[in-house]
């Protein structure tokens, strides 16, 4: 057996081990998210080395002829599959701008309330400038989403979908009172390494009917690899699906005039002559 291809498949094996306790460590939340984060890196440094050896073993085997094929081949497939996703979002990192911190209005965003202490330092403020002109021209389809409903029936919409999502619920505010606003604060959880996002619905009323904001922002890192917009966009497309099931209240249809009668004039009486 050889033994690069030997050890090309163990490291491959240890990698895997390493990278599933580290996912199951975030989602869990057991450690801090720097430590997971370290693990995770030493899970990829180890499927790296896997398949390094992996090839290495390749030119041994042909030289030598010895065993060990099946198990280089093994090393190496899996050693790539570990490596292939952060392979893909290293691609998406070097095609979209640096950014944690996406909403559908960069001039007032909504604000994060109930959510605001669970937020780490310096990260609570929407940072606008040169990050909202570089949403700006990263996604420019992100905009407000304006219907034709009541605002609360708007905000009976957005608070299903959300909910529909599995998203911890933070808090919730239908729209009237003095804000006149809607506000739902929600978590929610990336889909393999279970890292958590804010996000914020804001309902308002707007002259056609409701207007609806979202933003969604990372806690940690430096750039999201575009999943806030993907989450805004299809947050905002699936509440317009729902709100398309609701019809507007129908407006009370005025009473029909009675058409008036002519009254009737008094009998003549005749006079004596």
């Amino acid at each position: 057996m050889s033994r690069l291809a030997a050890w090309s498949g163990r490291l491959a094996l240890f990698a895997l081990a390493v990278a599933v306790l580290s996912i199951l460590i975030l989602r869990a939340n057991v450690l801090e998210i720097e430590p997971a984060l370290a693990t995770f890196g030493a899970a990829l440094a180890l499927a790296g080395l896997a398949v390094l050896l992996a090839l290495l073993s390749f030119v041994s085997i042909w030289r030598h002829g010895r065993p060990g094929l099946g198990r280089a081949a093994g090393g190496l497939l899996l050693g790539l599959a570990l490596l292939a996703y952060p392979a893909y979002l290293g691609y998406r990192a070097s095609k979209l701008p640096a950014l944690t911190d996406i909403s559908t209005d960069t001039d007032n965003p909504p604000r994060f309330i109930a959510l605001a202490k669970q937020r780490p330092p310096g990260r609570l403020d929407y940072p606008g400038g040169k990050a909202a002109d570089q949403q700006d021209e990263a996604y420019p389809d992100l905009a407000a989403l304006q219907l034709d409903i009541a605002p609360q029936e708007a905000y009976r919409a957005a608070l299903g979908v959300a909910l529909k999502r599995k998203w911890q619920l933070i808090d919730a505010h239908p729209p009237g009172g003095v804000r006149r606003e809607g506000v739902i604060e929600l978590v929610a959880r990336t889909p393999i390494m279970g890292f958590r996002d804010d996000v914020v619905i804001r309902v308002a009323p707007s002259e056609d009917g409701a207007r609806i904001d979202v933003r969604s922002a990372s806690r940690y890192g430096t750039h999201d690899f575009g999943a806030n917009a993907a989450r805004i966009r299809s947050l905002l497309e699936d509440i317009d699906d729902a709100a398309g099931e609701i019809s507007p209240e129908p407006q009370p249809a005025a009473a029909p005039e009675k058409e008036k009668k002519p009254a009737k004039r008094p009998p003549r009486r005749g006079t004596r002559r």
